[in-house]
């Protein structure tokens, strides 16, 4: 049985975000991110499903200075709805509450009933631990904003439904996995995710990525970050419309090495269908 490592507990958008994509899976909640790469690894887990951004809060911490380090391959990609409700202990109401717990990002994403609340907020680890939290005090002036799963399976009624500032909120996942199981080039819609170092010479960015503009492919991410304490060359992850062996991703891949100490490639994908629109 496979077996999907995510950052969050039972009822998290990232545990909803596995169940979708595996169905089947054992599944093993982690701590942090760190953990999730960590379990995929060392073999207590087969593949990670890690948020790498959201539509409305953007790049999701750390995730992108932990992806190249990690060792794992990226083997898909999927885009999840972001739902939030309100949800309090049974006979609670909208009126009961004083404080609102959740993720640092769901406060974030849903601003507009906070502001009509005027309630105090606190920060959880995790969405579904916030629901978890307000189970285990049993007060109804606190309430938490989660995922309508977490209601259910943490016995609280839901005060206020979908209460996501902007209706098309999405979350991009990212699939990891210790083999490097690259899609095959079969002129479906694919994604090539690399990660570079640039030389250190004068407008060496300018000059790696120019080939990708002259090639005419399309870096749909570009990602920088430094490593230490800033004295080395700035570390890019990108994200890139096409598969390494169709001709133009080719073409500007080699210009890219030429310009870069270092090009490792993370992943060749298929592109999730949210992509297109459908």
């Amino acid at each position: 049985m496979t077996t999907a490592a995510y950052q969050g507990e039972p009822g998290s958008n990232s545990a909803t975000a596995a169940r979708a994509l595996f169905p089947e899976a054992r599944e093993l909640p982690c701590t942090s991110f760190e953990q999730a790469l960590d379990a995929v690894t060392l073999g207590a887990a087969d593949i990670a499903v890690i948020p790498v951004d959201n539509s409305a809060a953007g790049r999701v911490a750390d995730v992108h200075h932990l992806l190249p380090e990690s060792g794992l391959f990226i083997v898909a990609e999927y885009f999840l709805a972001i739902r939030f409700d309100l949800m309090g202990v049974p006979g609670a109401t909208a009126d009961h509450v004083e404080c609102v717990r959740s993720h640092v990002h769901a406060l974030g994403q849903c601003r507009k009933i906070l502001r009509e609340g005027d309630w105090r907020t606190l920060v959880s680890d995790d969405t579904a631990g916030a629901a978890r939290e307000v189970a285990e005090l049993g007060d109804p002036r606190h309430a938490a904003l989660a995922p309508p799963a977490a209601a259910e399976l943490y016995g609280l009624e839901v005060l206020r439904a979908e209460v996501e500032d902007d209706p098309d909120n999405t979350t991009r996942f990212v699939v990891l996995s210790r083999d490097a199981s690259f899609a095959p080039h079969t002129g479906e819609p694919t994604m090539t995710s690399l990660f570079f170092c640039v030389r250190n010479i004068p407008s060496a960015l300018y000059k790696a990525l120019g080939g990708f503009a002259s090639s005419g492919v399309n870096l749909t991410k570009i990602e920088s970050y430094q490593m230490g304490a800033g004295l080395s060359p700035s570390r890019f992850y990108v994200e890139v419309e096409g598969h390494p062996d169709d001709e133009r991703v080719a073409l500007a891949l080699h210009e890219l090495r030429f310009f870069s100490s270092e090009v490792r490639v993370l992943g060749v994908y298929p592109a999730h269908p949210h992509r297109g629109g459908s």
